[in-house]
């Protein structure tokens, strides 16, 4: 499988990931795992900021499709068969309009921040 075909399976595999996270037939550390890989996903912070040379983007290259691909073995397979189709269907009108998924990454940067700024003026 080329880099293209692997772009290409991860587009699909990652709304399908969170349409997974989300029926109850799920098992629970396949919710977990998605959860986490679809915060980093959505996630404006890397772990590795992209501005730095060469590895600022080894965590987006390397990182985030060995997530996906860990959260796909922990999904049975009927269930993400199903959510694969139903995310090929989901991007065909452009990106979804649901803004409000964002809030949770959201406060938990903002959660941070203002952690560290309290450790930094306790100093």
């Amino acid at each position: 499988m080329n880099i293209k075909e692997r772009a290409a399976k991860l587009k699909i595999d990652i709304p399908a990931v969170f349409i997974a996270m989300k029926k109850k037939e799920t098992p629970v550390i396949a919710k977990i795992t998605a959860g986490i890989t679809l915060a980093y996903a959505l996630s404006p912070i890397d772990l590795i900021p992209d501005f730095i040379p060469v590895l600022g983007y080894l965590d987006d290259i390397i990182l985030l499709p060995a997530l996906v691909a860990l959260t796909v073995k922990l999904i049975p397979a009927e269930i993400l068969a199903e959510c694969r189709n139903e995310s090929e269907n989901m991007w065909k009108d452009g990106k979804p309009k649901k803004w409000y998924y964002a809030v949770p990454i959201v406060v938990i940067w903002a959660i941070i921040i203002i952690a560290v700024i309290k450790m930094l003026f306790r100093l």
